[in-house]
């Protein structure tokens, strides 16, 4: 158990692993839940569990949301079913393997959260507004990692869209006909049973399309995210902050050191070397290229 546990630990502080904490934090809520729920149907208290259940799961009646405002996100993290988090994580693995590589893991993190915030609004909205769909509106929620996943494969589809994966029985596929075919499949379920649902992916492939073409035309929409989870952490470290200064040499233009920023030029440098993947792959670029490429990722 103590080997377990040091494990578990050393895999939430894992640095620079974005990935494989968002992996970690679905799979530690999904195996609690199901403990918890167990626990409490032996124990005849089902009533208990559905109850508590709804603090984490996202409502789609206003009034309770406004009371609940905390479960735009926390939704995203909420899964009972085992094929609906195998399905999610998988894909969250692969696609999110090239958005971390060629944009950062700070990025990934950015994108997964606004996926969820738009996934989740675009849920809310629709039920409250579209009338075929607010028939169970007092009791309509939504859980799941789905509209987070979907931004990430999306925008994944939008960097890269030539990037190709080797399917079982297809054979190599660019990625972005996977994301055009559950996008697709996404606007079918409208008519289905599960259109909150689709809802929330539909948001999720806007926002993960619409976050890679901000980013392109060198407006970061994860910023505000970023800047929000530095805030909370500096709350639980205490650690004084480190200021380095720089003074430029004779003849050479100032620089002020940012993280997360780019200047103008090494926004054009990073535009070129993707589009240099999206042409020949990244297996094309030089190891000159692919180390640049990761390092401005970092920034």
């Amino acid at each position: 158990m103590s080997t377990l546990l040091q494990d578990l630990r050393r895999a939430f502080q894992a640095n620079g692993n974005a990935l494989q904490r968002l992996i970690l934090y679905n799979v530690v809520v999904f195996a609690t839940l199901v403990v918890v729920k167990a626990g409490l149907h032996l124990s005849g208290q089902d009533l208990a569990y559905d109850t508590a259940a709804r603090w984490l799961t996202l409502p789609a009646y206003a009034p309770t949301l406004l009371t609940r405002p905390w479960t735009l996100l926390t939704y995203a993290f909420v899964h009972e079913d085992f094929w609906h988090i195998l399905f999610n994580l998988l894909n969250l693995f692969y696609f999110g393997q090239l958005v971390q590589e060629y944009l950062g893991a700070r990025r990934l993190v950015a994108l997964y959260v606004l996926g969820a915030l738009a996934g989740g609004a675009l849920f809310v909205v629709g039920v409250n507004f579209v009338p075929v769909l607010n028939g169970q509106l007092l009791f309509n929620t939504l859980r799941g990692a789905s509209g987070a996943v979907t931004a990430i494969i999306v925008a994944a589809a939008t960097l890269v869209p030539n990037y190709t994966f080797m399917l079982i029985l297809l054979g190599p596929v660019r990625i972005k006909w996977i994301a055009a075919v559950l996008v697709l499949l996404s606007v079918a379920g409208l008519s289905g049973g599960n259109a909150g649902g689709e809802l929330a992916h539909l948001g999720g492939a806007v926002l993960g399309f619409g976050f890679i073409k901000a980013l392109q035309g060198g407006t970061d929409l994860g910023r505000p995210v970023l800047a929000i989870g530095t805030w909370v952490s500096s709350l639980f470290n205490r650690a004084p902050a480190m200021h380095v200064s720089y003074r430029a040499a004779p003849g050479q233009p100032a620089r002020t050191a940012a993280s997360g920023n780019l200047t103008a030029t090494e926004q054009t440098e990073l535009d070129s070397l993707l589009d240099k993947v999206n042409r020949v792959g990244y297996p094309g670029l030089s190891k000159a290229e692919k180390e640049r490429l990761f390092a401005l990722s970092q920034r």
